[in-house]
């Protein structure tokens, strides 16, 4: 047992170490590119450090084994989610180009759909890997979305913050915490967030088709959202009823 935990040990420190290392050196790369201001800098290493203790504390606790290849394609997108959140904290104070912002969330969500490849074929899929996955997703939703609210209004940022409200809604409500059946639309909906608000903060279509694009994005999450919800309260009703007495019994009485 004494081995797993010093393995385990190492792992974390190189692991996340070298994570932490890429994020700062991207920082270092994006600052010296355009001069990026303290909100950014400040952003970039908040994102970093949070990435590295939480990323840690998980690994610990999993007790994984090896870090897998999926989960290092994982790392290297929440890389790229680093840069973009501090070039969006950046741009209240200035202007970065915005073909840096468009490059990197593009990248970043290309590589959305590569780690799960990964870890379908190399058959390393875990419920951290899951978790460390979606969370990436969610963040970078948050990002954009606070992005694109600079142009199009704070009703934008109810995109980014929906997930965060359905965790804090599930402490409250339990049920809500209960498995979801697979679904193809949900997946969809969910890939087509970043897609969208990427589209409407690149600044290449007129400012009216950017509020269609983002209203869209908002009214297919909104639906998925509300479909969940609804499914998962009908069965979380369902399974609290009492069970129906058998016939001999109801004869019986």
């Amino acid at each position: 047992m004494a081995l797993n935990n010093t393995y385990d040990a190492r792992l974390v420190q190189q692991e996340t170490a070298v994570g932490a290392g890429l994020q700062i050196l991207l920082l270092a790369l994006i600052g010296t590119a355009i001069g990026m201001g303290p909100a950014g800098w400040l952003s970039g290493l908040a994102f970093a450090i949070a990435t590295w203790a939480v990323l840690s504390r998980a690994l610990h606790r999993s007790r994984l084994r090896s870090f897998g290849a999926a989960n290092r394609v994982t790392l290297g997108r929440a890389t790229l989610v680093g840069g973009v959140t501090a070039l969006v904290a950046d741009s209240f104070q200035s202007s970065p180009p915005v073909s840096l912002f468009v490059g990197l969330t593009a990248v970043a969500l290309i590589l959305d759909g590569v780690d799960g490849k990964v870890a379908r074929r190399t058959g390393t899929s875990t419920p951290l890997g899951a978790r460390f996955d979606m969370e990436v997703d969610a963040f970078l939703i948050l990002v954009l979305s606070v992005y694109v609210s600079m142009e199009l209004g704070p009703w934008v940022l109810l995109i980014g913050a929906m997930r965060y409200v359905f965790v804090a809604a599930a402490r409250v409500w339990p049920w809500l915490t209960a498995a979801l059946p697979p679904s193809t639309a949900r997946k969809t909906v969910a890939a087509l967030q970043g897609v969208l608000l990427l589209l409407a903060g690149a600044g290449l279509l007129p400012r009216a088709a950017n509020f269609a694009v983002a209203a869209l994005a908002l009214g297919l999450l909104v639906w998925s959202f509300g479909r969940d919800v609804l499914w998962l309260y009908r069965t979380s009703r369902a399974e609290a009823a009492p069970a129906p007495r058998p016939v001999r019994e109801l004869v019986a009485g």
